[in-house]
């Protein structure tokens, strides 16, 4: 790496570190992901609410962190099902044993923006969502209907969250328990609990789950609305919720605790950068020379080379014209087409048209091979003279048709 390399990779990595420290030494910026699990202390989480169910149901409360379906099935208590989350919605299977169990007997406390269409239509209500008009804000007041509940001035939720009511309800069979208020000048009341006979038990809808938020129970003495409202279910079994939550109570990633804290998070993020840096500035230059493989060579003619010498030194003059031989008939049948099995008369007119040798040369060519093959005791000399003769019969006039 040259010099005006270092100086730029040392520039860039300074810059990298600078925005890395401003970043980590900024203040957390507030967390509003709705969660409400019980282990959960941002704004909207339950971890105050589900420690103040602990002291008013000490020995009652039950935490349930397996479908409520496969519960149900498996020998439930009886109690107060209490489910807390931004959406809560139930297939037709599982809502079929909820309000089966709930007939038995027990009681549904549901508090979230949606209850599934299932659900709804069962008990006949609808919802609709709130937006002021002067501000676009939807900050409610939350009171009880109940006068021994009943606050003299209701307390209100000072964040624009997702604001739901019900718009729609069977006045029949549905009794109001509480309200949802929203401006100051000319308030309107709007419906946000309601309780509904189902069976010999009940079922019980509240519209704003913000009011059990960590952040609306640590405000002024909010915390008085969600013991108020927990007044209906005194004396019975509390069955927590804690698997149909927007957050998670447990970590499902080992980079949970370094995304979940800003400093080992932009660390976290800088050693990935760095890996990224040195890959791109001395990845290139540490790399191991790739060695050059040289191709096989052919050592067909070098091999027959050594053979043929061999032959010769041991004075194998016979069978060393046999292979000669045998080659000069292979050559004959693959090069020139012809049947080496029959030589007669037609072989050797055929095979002196297509050498452009003449007749006679051809017989003689063929009786000097005859008389090798049957006379076992031939000389080198007789050898090299078959040798020859077959060479310069495969030549034309004893030249190679590239020298011509």
């Amino acid at each position: 790496m040259n010099k005006t390399y270092k100086i730029a990779f040392g520039l860039f990595l300074l810059l990298v570190i600078s925005l890395a420290w401003l970043e980590s030494s900024e203040p957390e910026p507030i967390n509003w992901t709705p969660s409400y699990t019980a282990s959960d202390k941002i704004p909207l989480g339950s971890f105050v609410f589900f420690e103040n169910l602990k002291d008013q149901f000490p020995d009652r409360l039950k935490e349930i962190k397996i479908p409520p379906y496969e519960y149900l099935n498996n020998d439930a208590e009886k109690g107060t099902y209490f489910f807390l989350n931004n959406q809560v919605q139930f297939d037709d299977d599982e809502l079929d044993d909820l309000l089966a169990w709930v007939a038995q007997g027990n009681r549904l406390f549901i508090s979230s923006y949606g209850f599934g269409e299932n659900l709804e239509d069962t008990l006949n209500i609808s919802l609709s969502s709130f937006i002021s008009a002067n501000g676009f804000q939807s900050r409610p007041a939350l009171n009880l209907v109940n006068p021994k509940l009943k606050f003299e001035e209701a307390v209100q939720f000072d964040q624009d969250l997702l604001a739901l009511y019900f718009d729609e309800i069977d006045t029949t069979s549905h009794v109001v328990l509480g309200t949802s208020s929203f401006g100051k000048e000319d308030p309107q009341e709007k419906i946000n609990f309601i309780r509904s006979d189902f069976g010999d038990g009940e079922i019980y809808l509240h519209s704003t789950p913000q009011a059990f938020s960590n952040y609306f129970l640590l405000k002024e003495e909010n915390y008085r609305y969600a013991e108020n409202l927990l007044a209906y279910f005194a004396g019975n079994n509390l069955l927590w919720d804690a698997y149909y939550k927007s957050g998670k109570s447990y970590f499902t990633s080992p980079l949970y605790i370094f995304m979940n804290n800003r400093s080992l998070k932009w660390a976290y993020y800088f050693v990935l950068i760095a890996a990224i840096l040195f890959i791109l500035f001395e990845g290139k230059r540490k790399q191991r020379a790739i060695p050059v493989v040289s191709p096989l060579q052919n050592k067909s003619f070098e091999y027959t080379e050594t053979l043929s010498q061999l032959y010769l030194e041991r004075k194998k003059f016979h069978e060393l014209g046999l292979k000669k031989i045998a080659l000069f008939m292979e050559y004959i049948r693959t090069e020139l087409r012809l049947d080496t099995s029959n030589i007669n008369e037609e072989f050797y007119r055929s095979l002196s048209a297509k050498t452009e040798n003449s007749l006679e040369k051809t017989r003689g060519l063929f009786e000097r091979i005859l008389n090798f093959q049957n006379n076992r005791a031939n000389s080198k000399q007789e050898f090299f003279e078959l040798s020859k003769s077959i060479n310069t019969f495969k030549n034309k006039n004893g030249k190679s048709r590239s020298e011509q």
